[in-house]
């Protein structure tokens, strides 16, 4: 099951009391203070990110509202292929903690939905790789990106969507988080079709590393190789 292990950090608590010093006293900030201002948006603002055209219509992503959002996300989480790897099949409550651990973090990671011409179809994780548990597992590089998804309806598995949906996630990330030179996934290593998907979306196999609760295939996509894969 993804980890969505959090730490409470001062950064965003810095940012937001930086910006309200300086408009209302026009104080200057403390120069020591810049790097970690910098890292207060942890993941360049997904919910601005825009859409990317792709074969089977616009593609966007839309942070998770769990008020709104939460009896879908409960529907999919309960289907037997998405429960089998993410493992968070139950009561709405087993969601929303799952949710909660994320939206009561720092930023690191942001769950969202994947719309396809706005229609609501899949779950996505965007999460900072080198700031995450993962990064005691390979080699991370500061602002790997990495994601975590599911395709809620089982009608849209199967048909090759997945590597669609993959090519326009790096793209977004790659387009929108300059800094980020790589995006890595790590999905279950028996979840042969979700390692599949990754390869045809440009991933590489980098190696298999041992997780809580699974062992998985680390993928690794380049953005040095983007315009070759």
């Amino acid at each position: 099951m993804p980890a969505a292990e959090t730490t409470t950090s001062t950064v965003t608590g810095l940012a937001r009391q930086g910006t309200a010093l300086h408009e209302t006293t026009g104080h200057r900030f403390n120069v020591g203070l810049l790097p970690l201002l910098a890292e207060a948006d942890l993941l360049d603002s997904p919910a601005g990110w825009g859409s990317y055209p792709t074969p089977a219509g616009a593609f966007r992503l839309e942070p998770v509202r769990p008020g709104r959002d939460l009896p879908l996300l409960t529907r999919w989480m309960n289907d037997p292929d998405v429960a089998a790897y993410w493992e968070l099949a139950g009561a709405s409550a087993v969601t929303a903690a799952h949710l909660r651990a994320q939206l009561d973090g720092d930023g690191r990671s942001i769950p969202c939905l994947g719309l396809l011409d706005g229609a609501p179809m899949s779950y996505w994780e965007v999460y900072r790789a080198d700031l995450d548990p993962v990064s005691r597992h390979y080699p991370a590089r500061p602002h790997d990106t990495g994601i975590h998804l599911l395709i809620g309806d089982g009608t849209n598995r199967g048909r090759g969507l997945g590597t669609t949906l993959l090519r326009a996630v790096t793209e977004l990330v790659f387009d929108n988080r300059p800094r980020c030179t790589r995006v890595i996934a790590e999905p279950d290593i028996r979840n042969t079709p979700s390692v599949s998907a990754f390869l045809a979306a440009g991933f590489r196999y980098a190696t298999e590393i041992e997780l809580p609760g699974k062992r998985a295939a680390l993928m690794i996509r380049d953005r040095s190789l983007r315009n070759l894969l």
